[in-house]
């Protein structure tokens, strides 16, 4: 695939994405983390091009229902709490039986991070 199109992504968005997959923990992961993320941007380079047209055309009220239908489709990236008690359910998951004497450190950090208010 050498030939490069509108909303291909620069190769440093892709190292990016690429980058951020790496706490997934594995290959398949990444990979799907990485194509979401392309498939996200590449829309998102159409919705804006599609945008700057009906406002040429002075269609504004489309160009608003566009941006609104995206913030319905997209709803906002979990924060770091949401974050942390997803990796920390991976690592109880994943870690189960392989320390001794585990003291319940997992379930006490889990209920602190669930007592943290989120931000608004």
């Amino acid at each position: 695939m050498t030939e490069n199109h509108l909303i291909t992504p620069p190769p440093e968005l892709v190292q990016q994405w690429r980058n951020e997959g790496y706490s997934l923990h594995s290959p398949v992961a990444i990979s799907t983390y990485v194509a979401t993320r392309a498939a996200q941007w590449g829309a998102d380079q159409e919705r804006e091009e599609i945008c700057k047209w009906l406002e040429d055309l002075g269609w504004y009220g489309a160009v608003q229902d566009i941006r609104a239908a995206h913030i319905y489709r997209r709803p906002k990236e979990p924060n770091l709490k949401e974050k942390a008690l997803e990796e920390l359910a991976w690592v109880d998951k994943n870690l189960k039986g392989n320390f001794f004497n585990r003291c319940n450190a997992i379930h006490t950090i889990h209920q602190a991070l669930k007592s943290i208010s989120d931000p608004s």
